[in-house]
């Protein structure tokens, strides 16, 4: 692979979380302490990012610094699904235990249905 292809890779991949999460480059920047400037070559690709930007912009989208990179290997059906499933442990993690055991319950019986219908 070479650079250029995994910058562009990373940067599109960043992109995309952002806008899942309704951020503009410039709320993204403000959340992970960078100017929107910077945040706008990342996604394009222009920057070479160091690993500790990563994190940080990882942080300030909510996902874990794994999720940036899971363009690799995967069909874009899958990608979505774990960016998905990252919303819900996210929105899971901010709820009240009630919540968090009613949501386990109601998934449990929509799973179950969903695997007598096939």
């Amino acid at each position: 692979m070479e650079d250029r292809e995994i910058l562009n890779l990373v940067g599109a991949r960043i992109k995309v979380l952002r806008k899942e999460r309704g951020l503009s480059q410039e709320a993204l920047g403000e959340k992970g302490g960078f100017h929107f400037t910077y945040i706008g070559q990342v996604e394009r690709g222009e920057k070479n990012i160091s690993l500790v930007n990563l994190a940080k912009i990882a942080e300030a989208l909510e996902v874990d610094l794994s999720q940036l990179f899971t363009y690799k290997n995967e069909d874009k059906g899958s990608a979505e699904s774990e960016v998905v499933i990252q919303e819900i442990i996210t929105m899971l993690r901010e709820a009240e235990i009630k919540n968090i055991i009613l949501s386990r319950n109601v998934l449990r019986e929509i799973l179950r249905v969903n695997n007598t219908d096939k």
